[in-house]
């Protein structure tokens, strides 16, 4: 079962990618939506979009998990499907307060796909397993 965001946030995600594959930019009025939509972390994700922080590994029997490269240089492995990121932030302001919806990683990530700029790399099925068991990364 595959978690949502709420209405606003997954069209708004739709208006920055239809936008982007018209323009190859994304406006101001999406900016500013992307702030108020999700606070402070925007601009740290959009940060990381810029950077290219953004990598999906994929594994021939089709589980996917993207791996995000933070600004302090580590890596968290993420979970799109049930809005999942082991960094502190989503610990304290997601779990924790209910103050945002994602933190900067999980922002970076839908980002990303929208715009096509997330990295592809495929992974065997045991290295997944092994990401997803949190033994080691592939």
């Amino acid at each position: 079962m595959r978690s949502r965001l709420p209405a606003v946030a997954e069209q708004l995600f739709r208006d920055i990618q239809k936008t982007y594959e018209d323009t190859s930019q994304i406006p101001d009025d999406l900016l500013i939506a992307l702030k108020f939509v999700f606070g402070p972390c925007a601009l740290q994700a959009l940060d990381l979009v810029d950077q290219r922080s953004v990598t999906c590994l994929s594994s021939s029997s089709g589980r996917k998990a993207f791996q995000v490269i933070g600004g302090s240089g580590r890596l968290y492995t993420c979970f799109v499907s049930c809005h999942y990121c082991p960094c502190p932030a989503f610990a304290y302001t997601v779990l924790r307060r209910n103050e945002g919806l994602l933190c900067k990683h999980i922002l970076a990530v839908y980002l990303c796909q929208a715009i096509g700029v997330t990295q592809q790399e495929s992974v065997s099925d045991q290295q997944m397993s092994t990401l997803l068991s949190g033994t080691v990364a592939p």
